[in-house]
């Protein structure tokens, strides 16, 4: 069993889940998997269990009934690793836009280089996006800046997904009073750790966009993330 698991979350993603598992288990270091699945009605599910007689405990599946948003995925995965003995937790998406080949910079982050979160930054050295149309680019990278501007939270990219969290990070951060679903889970969660006090190091990485499948990405996500933001920073969080 390997210290880290690695959470993808899928819906519709049968054109890249057997290769991004498979890509990740071609890595040097040995990183378990599990695929948090919303009821895919293309079949991703199926796959997976497919590729579990090939990699037995290693791959990992949980089924949900429903598609609840990337955040209550996450926080099902998470709950799922710490019941176990995992030291890290990394969130990855299933359609390339994370490199697998980057697990181990965001590992070695938190196992070596003293942090207790290592975010995968698209914008700590430039801007590091491929594929990507112009709008979008602008649209995340000035979030990025607009929530850092809000919260004073010292991260680049706070909105990336490609994230590696140390077990005593999750376990402080009270995963059941997380209130966003969409790109705001990704902030609150930073927010959250930083406010507790951890360390978080940033990972330059390139994003690139997915070539297979659809985006998940909507009108709804971006509207959560910029509201929700100054809501969070007014209120405040439950620690």
């Amino acid at each position: 069993m390997s210290d880290t698991l690695v959470i993808i979350p899928t819906y519709n993603e049968k054109e890249n889940i057997e290769a991004i598992i498979r890509a990740t288990f071609d890595q040097e270091k040995v990183f378990d998997i599990l695929v948090v699945d919303d009821n895919s009605p293309d079949g991703t599910a199926i796959i997976v269990e497919n590729l579990q007689a090939e990699f037995p405990n290693q791959l990992y599946l949980e089924k949900r009934k429903g598609k609840n948003g990337l955040g209550t995925a996450y926080i099902h995965g998470f709950k799922w690793g710490l019941e176990r003995s995992y030291d890290y937790i990394i969130e990855m998406d299933a359609d390339f836009s994370h490199n697998p080949n980057d697990l181990i910079r965001l590992y070695n982050s938190c196992a070596t280089e003293g942090g207790d979160v290592s975010v995968g930054s698209r914008y700590s050295v430039g801007v590091n996006v491929v594929n990507w149309p112009m709008h979008r680019v602008l649209l995340s990278y000035f979030a990025s800046k607009y929530v850092r501007f809000i919260t004073g939270i010292p991260v680049h990219d706070t909105t990336a997904g490609f994230v590696c969290w140390s077990r005593k990070v999750l376990e402080k951060i009270q995963l059941d009073k997380i209130k966003f679903v969409g790109y705001a889970f990704q902030i609150e969660m930073k927010y959250k750790a930083w406010k507790h006090g951890f360390k978080i190091n940033e990972v330059s990485v390139i994003f690139t966009d997915r070539t297979l499948g659809e985006s998940k990405m909507s009108g709804g996500i971006v509207y959560e993330a910029l509201f929700g933001v100054i809501k969070m920073r007014l209120k405040g969080l439950p620690k």
